[in-house]
């Protein structure tokens, strides 16, 4: 799906700006993470920025109503397959559905939904309000603190990091690294 087309539909059903800001950044940090590992960095941005497409309306139906908005607009945007479809709901797996990551780009979706609001909360409680100065350490240490923005789920983290087959330190750091690049865009 061309991304110009997955950000007109995100409009049609996301008004909240904050919402829209988290689905942005998510997008730009797993087409980072796509040119990262020689992937559809286009596809993977589209996927990024869906991810949350129900959220706002249907927040106790979160995903499932995603799974159906995607169906319904399947004649509207070309380019909503059932790749991309499983793709958006496999954030939500444990969470919200019983649709587990298995490529590698639901992995890395699973584990930085949760992780780009957490770096986000990191960089807002620095005197920079910024992910420029933004070191992993810092974001490991408040990781490490679960009444620090409590409702970014370090189980999904941990769990997504496993599966990516990674260190999570490494992947903090490139998740910030990604929104650093990204930093004017997403408001950080």
């Amino acid at each position: 799906m061309k991304f110009d087309d997955a950000q007109l539909l995100l409009d049609k059903y996301v008004k909240g700006e904050t919402l829209k800001r988290h689905c942005l950044t998510t997008a730009l940090v797993l087409e980072f993470w796509a040119k990262e590992l020689g992937e559809d960095s286009q596809f993977w941005k589209s996927v990024g920025l869906l991810h949350d497409i129900d959220f706002e309306l249907y927040p106790d139906q979160h995903c499932i109503k995603s799974k159906e908005i995607l169906e319904a607009e399947k004649a509207n945007f070309s380019g909503i397959d059932d790749v991309l479809i499983r793709a958006v709901l496999s954030h939500g797996w444990k969470l919200a559905c019983d649709v587990e990551p298995l490529s590698k780009m639901e992995k890395v979706l699973y584990a930085v939904d949760e992780l780009t609001g957490l770096i986000f909360a990191c960089a807002m409680v620095r005197p920079s309000k910024s992910v420029k100065d933004l070191e992993a350490k810092s974001v490991i240490k408040k990781f490490k603190t679960p009444a620090f923005a409590a409702n970014c789920s370090r189980d999904v983290i941990n769990e997504g990091v496993k599966m990516m087959g990674m260190d999570l330190k490494e992947v903090i750091e490139k998740t910030i690294e990604a929104m650093r690049l990204n930093a004017s865009a997403i408001g950080v």
